[in-house]
């Protein structure tokens, strides 16, 4: 068994290394696919465990908790994650608390507010333990998702250490996918950032454009397609930014920039309900008066915005209890 673990990335497009972008850990895919992987790994001193819930898993001092085998619950779904340079990690997922942790004094009553999703700690966790969460959320979304054949309907087994699923019937192997797709910050000749508020957000959270990319199409075609759908703008010149993953449930998120051709609005009316052109000092003042809210965090809207905006927007001056 190499003890060999992948080199941190240092060289990144213009948008740098976004917060679920990060990973560090080996995938070992070669040992994965071996039969018994897991059942020897269950019996190694190094192995380690995450245990989620929901997509929540517990994190203490800006760090993920992994367990020894000794102390896991029963059930759950095991899926290999990688090995850091020191220990295996294995993923330990349920869809709901298990039994042995839903009484009073289960995990969470034991350990309250420290079981937390993605996209509440991403940002403030290490590169190895930003690379697990987003990985064991992606996997997991796909394992709980998809217990049945397409083709036939019938049953199907894990395999792979959990990234192979196997219909017998049709002896047809399934595995993981993921969606593609665009975002978008479109400017016009005069630097101004076009941002649109979809129906979903009520109509005062404004953000990027973004889409799928539609089967058989570029992901430049993709970014002219979408934007145009949406805002009824035609644009040129898009530029690859960076991309991330956004297990939300299976997305990777593709960011671009590109010039818009002319500057007149037709927002769709059924996803997009509203856009504005924004300067700099416009779109501040929208944030920090709350006019407007942007998106924050680990997304990577957020990082294209304060790409294009030169650093960090301002906080709003009023915040809503």
């Amino acid at each position: 068994m190499s003890d060999s673990v992948l080199q941190p990335v240092t060289s990144f497009p213009a948008l740098g290394a976004l917060p679920l972008a990060r990973a560090t850990s080996d995938r070992r895919c070669e040992s994965r696919a071996q039969e018994d992987w897991l059942d020897s790994l269950r019996a190694a001193e190094r192995t380690r465990y995450l245990v989620m819930i929901g997509g929540r898993a517990r994190v203490l001092d800006g760090e993920l908790v992994l367990m020894p085998a000794a102390d896991l619950p029963e059930g759950g779904t095991e899926i290999y994650l990688g090995f850091d340079g020191s220990t295996e990690i294995v993923l330990h997922s349920f869809e709901q608390t298990p039994a042995a942790w839903a009484a009073p004094g289960s995990a969470d009553e034991l350990h309250p507010g420290q079981w937390l999703g993605l996209r509440d700690v991403a940002a403030g966790l290490g590169a190895r333990d930003a690379g697990l969460f987003v990985e064991a959320v992606a996997i997991a979304n796909w394992n709980h998702a998809t217990n049945f054949c397409a083709g036939c309907g019938g049953p199907l087994t894990l395999r792979a250490s959990g990234w192979v699923k196997f219909c017998a019937a049709e002896g047809r192997e399934h595995f993981p996918r993921t969606d593609p797709a665009i975002i978008v910050a479109i400017t016009d000749d005069a630097d101004r950032l076009l941002l649109g508020a979809n129906k979903a957000w009520g109509g005062t959270r404004f953000s990027t454009l973004a889409g799928f990319v539609d089967p058989g199409e570029s992901l430049e075609a993709a970014v002219i397609r979408e934007v145009a759908e949406e805002s009824g703008v035609i644009v040129k010149n898009p530029r690859y930014m960076g991309s991330q993953p956004w297990p939300f449930p299976r997305s990777l998120m593709l960011g671009f920039t590109a010039i818009a051709t002319g500057t007149e609005l037709f927002p769709d009316g059924e996803e997009i309900i509203d856009l504005r052109w924004f300067t700099r000092e416009e779109l501040a003042d929208a944030v920090r008066t709350g006019e407007i809210g942007v998106p924050a965090g680990v997304s990577i809207a957020s990082a294209l915005i304060e790409n294009w905006f030169g650093g960090v927007l301002p906080q709003p001056e009023h915040l809503e209890n």
